[in-house]
């Protein structure tokens, strides 16, 4: 398995790991790497060829993802993520600071091809859309924002945030043309964007359980730094 892929926690009943920025959760590109095909082999050299996809991450961005190892731990996860169960808190970085520092996006979306899209709420398909979010800290006229969903819908936090006037730093799906090239200049690669913590209900024992990761792309490191020292 690929080393830029970590295994936080693993029983019979799941498997939580951290996803690498630029790795697809799972793709139908014949011979392209993704996660899960990483996990699958990982798992079938120790005789567990099950493995079940819960949720997924955006390619290009990082961070915390849970898989079942069974078919009744696949059925109880699912449920809990359509009831909006699981508590999914991502960090983000934006260039623009935001007029209040604490606050809730709420808006409806569609699914426009590979984009979501920002509309009103009698467009047919669209699905309302909530996240909250709360600055934590400016570095160098980047905002590190902490946000918290409460609908997971496609490409929710990058499109809402942009819509905003908060786009996120390496999104090149999103963001203005200026914030891209000043990524670019930069070198940001992926999206600023990290699932770094995860709250779940196990589907066997009924324990609450919580994961927790820190962001490790290079944009999040002057945030860490300055709150370590």
């Amino acid at each position: 398995m690929r080393e830029d892929i970590s295994i936080i926690y693993e029983d019979k009943d799941i498997l939580v790991c951290r996803k690498p920025a630029g790795l697809p959760t799972q793709t139908s590109k014949v011979a392209a790497p993704d996660l899960v095909s990483e996990l699958k082999n990982y798992l079938a050299e120790k005789g567990e060829p099950y493995l079940a996809v819960v949720h997924r991450l955006d390619q290009p961005v990082e961070g915390l993802l849970v898989f079942a190892k069974n078919k009744e731990a696949a059925k109880k996860l699912s449920e809990q993520l359509k009831q909006n169960e699981f508590n999914k808190v991502y960090c983000a970085v934006a260039f623009n600071q935001p007029r209040v520092q604490e606050g809730m996006l709420e808006d409806y979306m569609i699914k426009d091809g590979s984009r979501a899209k920002i509309v009103t709420a009698d467009t047919p398909g669209a699905k309302k859309a909530v996240l909250h979010y709360k600055l934590i800290a400016i570095e160098k006229g980047r905002a590190l924002y902490e946000v918290r969903l409460e609908t997971g819908r496609f490409h929710q936090i990058r499109a809402q945030m942009a819509h905003a006037g908060m786009p996120l730093l390496g999104d090149k799906k999103y963001a203005d043309a200026a914030i891209q090239i000043y990524s670019e200049m930069h070198g940001i690669k992926n999206v600023a964007l990290c699932a770094y913590k995860l709250k779940l209900v196990h589907p066997g024992s009924g324990e609450e359980m919580l994961f927790v990761s820190k962001p490790s792309g290079e944009v999040f490191r002057a945030f860490q730094k300055g709150r370590d020292e």
